[in-house]
């Protein structure tokens, strides 16, 4: 076991930004009214078992399918770069309506919204740099952090404001846009070598 504070941090860190949960709680509360009610627990979980999923056999499915590592990151660059610029610029590429509380809690929130295409490339991105049980820590802190938000995102709304969440979700965006750019690019160089 080779657990790092500092690799626990980044990738706790750069999950939180991919995820964006505070700059969903918008599109959360507008869930719950149309399903009026949305089940935390079971979202959590869910999204915490595809990521955790993911992390372990991404690589097997990808190989399967003829993928690398550097070819998937580079795709995955892009995605996180459009959800970026979907954040900064406050437009909406892909959103789904909920309907039942059981299935608005599973799809679009538990997937695509916490546990879409851009965190599954961000777990594969953070296994090849970083220990896999540093990962996993940081997987566990955002179900964490993830589970609090969706049970007091109405709370949340209340503190921030609709300006608060704005500017914090573009915030994000910025941050994740950087991400994205060193992503692609340090994958693109490893495609070339």
């Amino acid at each position: 076991m080779d657990f790092s504070f500092k690799e626990i941090a980044t990738a706790s860190m750069v999950l939180f930004a991919v995820v964006d949960i505070i700059g969903n709680v918008p599109i959360i509360i507008s869930l719950r009214k149309r399903a009026g009610h949305i089940h935390s627990e079971k979202a959590s979980v869910i999204a915490a078992v595809v990521m955790i999923l993911f992390l372990f056999l991404g690589e097997r499915i990808l190989s399967l399918i003829g993928i690398n590592v550097n070819e998937f990151a580079v795709a995955g660059a892009f995605i996180l770069f459009f959800i970026a610029l979907e954040m900064i610029l406050g437009i909406t590429l892909f959103k789904d309506d909920g309907g039942t509380p059981d299935m608005a809690s599973i799809f679009p929130l538990a997937f695509p919204m916490l546990a879409g295409p851009g965190t599954l490339t961000t777990l594969l991105s953070l296994r090849a740099e970083y220990a896999l049980e540093n990962v996993i820590v940081a997987v566990i802190i955002n179900v964490i952090v993830i589970y609090a938000v969706l049970k007091s995102s109405a709370k949340i709304q209340q503190i921030l404001g609709k300006n608060g969440i704005g500017i914090i979700q573009r915030v994000f965006g910025v941050i994740l846009l950087a991400i994205a750019v060193k992503l692609f690019t340090s994958n693109i160089q490893e495609l070339f070598n």
